[in-house]
């Protein structure tokens, strides 16, 4: 069955008719839940189930469940993690660092696999600057690309251990952004040169992940006119060649404030762009219409690189339990105990 360039959010706990109406006509490639969408273990299978019901095939669902202030799960208890930063504050060497990191993605992904969620939109590849806004933050693994890359590595497998699948973000860069994303649109004036030695270097280097998702940035040296998500200079010649990024490229969400327009025009702006699919999270029936109006049925490259990012992890039957007691037992000796 064919799918739409795009990923929705869904409105509450379960669908209401309209949605089930909607979501079966638009055929959205995938889901996204947020904390909205999450009261018990229970209720996020069956909301899961139904939303694949929906659309009649095993549609991805992602969610943002990166550990730290970033976890949707929140309100169900049971362990969340800790920010992606903390791993690299350590007295560890590297290699127990990436232990510590894979433990700790696999134990997510694991639970995560066991409410009917499959796609993380972890890790955090940006690499903050002292100057930037707090958004990124402790969210990045590291300052430095090669720790990034280490780090970001043993996330990416951690998840897929867990059986689910990773999302690089935010490609090319969000590190040096002065202001937040989601309020206002981010202008960096770095050089090429100095983009590419450093900002770049941790996409490069997974650029064999499966997913990606664009930061909504402007990048002077490259395009002065549109965010990332919206520059068909920045995918093409950034992300595409530079970068050598061949996955999935989807957008950030359509609603942050630092794009401008309709959300039709932010839909054929990031697809015409070069993204694959682009991902609207509110969960608002009329903006979904609007946006499912705009984007189109997936085709082409698109689709073979949607297809491939959905055949990368197998679920496999793993004790949640016993990997969030080995995640916590590496936690604890990173942190002196206080896991």
């Amino acid at each position: 069955m064919s799918a739409r360039a795009c990923i929705f959010g869904c409105g509450g706990s379960s669908l209401g008719v309209e949605e089930k109406e909607f979501f079966a006509k638009a055929q959205p490639w995938g889901f996204i839940l947020f904390a909205r969408n999450c009261q018990s273990e229970d209720q996020i299978r069956n909301l899961c189930a139904d939303l694949r019901d929906c659309v009649g095939r095993n549609a991805p669902i992602l969610i943002d469940e990166e550990g730290g202030r970033v976890s949707r799960l929140r309100a169900l208890g049971g362990r969340i993690g800790p920010p992606a930063s903390v791993f690299a504050n350590s007295d560890f060497t590297d290699d127990e660092m990436c232990m510590a990191v894979r433990a700790n993605y696999t134990a997510i992904g694991a639970r995560l696999a066991a409410l009917g969620v499959d796609v993380d939109c972890a890790p955090v590849l940006d690499l903050p600057v002292s100057n930037a806004d707090p958004v990124i933050g402790d969210r990045a693994f590291s300052t430095t690309p090669e720790l990034a890359v280490k780090l970001g590595q043993a996330c990416l497998d951690g998840l897929n251990a867990g059986g689910v699948s990773g999302i690089i973000k935010h490609i090319p860069g969000h590190g040096r952004a002065e202001v937040d994303s989601h309020l206002a649109l981010p202008m960096v004036d770095t050089s090429k040169e100095g983009l590419q030695s450093h900002d770049f270097l941790p996409f490069a280097a997974l650029n064999h992940a499966p997913m990606a998702m664009t930061g909504h940035v402007i990048y002077t040296a490259f395009d002065p006119n549109h965010a990332a998500t919206c520059s068909k200079i920045v995918i093409e010649t950034v992300i595409r060649e530079r970068i050598g990024f061949d996955g999935l490229l989807m957008s950030d969400d359509l609603d942050m404030k630092a794009l401008s327009g309709t959300l039709a025009t932010r839909t054929c702006d990031a697809i015409d762009a070069g993204c694959d699919v682009v991902l609207q999270c509110n969960g608002v029936l009329d903006d979904m219409r609007e946006i499912a109006a705009a984007a189109p049925m997936l085709a082409g490259k698109a689709l073979d690189r949607a297809r491939a990012a959905r055949s990368g992890v197998k679920t496999a039957s793993v004790d949640v339990i016993a990997l969030e007691t080995e995640a916590d037992q590496w936690l604890a000796r990173l942190t002196g105990g206080a896991a």
